[in-house]
């Protein structure tokens, strides 16, 4: 698991323990934590987006529906949900990033830029519904 993916499911661990209140607090404390503070790699929007998109959606565990992301990064969000509902129907491909990227973008050629890890590590850990 790399280091969003780890950020991922330590947010949804403090969310859980009601450590912090909202989706956005928990992952910036884990990733401040991981990466320090006001660094690039703190700050990098599409693993974020993508967790909170999950979390708006209501797709990890303990994490009630809400209004997590901004529409203006709704992409990653969009991302994240189709990884999700592939992975139901093909949990194989949790075996390959680069794969499920690939059904993710249907024939789209873009650059993965840590979405699917952090699906991925919540899929891995039991914490997507």
């Amino acid at each position: 698991m790399n280091k969003y993916g780890t950020a991922a499911v330590n947010a949804t661990q403090i969310l859980n323990n009601r450590a912090v209140q909202t989706p956005l607090d928990a992952w910036n404390q884990t990733t401040i934590e991981l990466f320090g503070a006001n660094t690039p790699a703190q700050r990098k929007g599409c693993p974020k987006n993508a967790f909170l998109g999950l979390c708006e959606e209501g797709l990890v565990r303990g994490i009630s529906k809400g209004n997590y992301t901004y529409k203006s990064d709704s992409l990653n969000k969009t991302y994240a949900v189709e990884a999700v509902r592939l992975l139901r129907g093909n949990p194989e491909l949790a075996n390959d990033r680069n794969s499920l990227w690939k059904e993710v973008m249907q024939g789209v050629k873009k650059s993965h830029n840590s979405q699917m890890d952090v699906v991925l590590a919540l899929w891995a850990s039991g914490q997507i519904i």
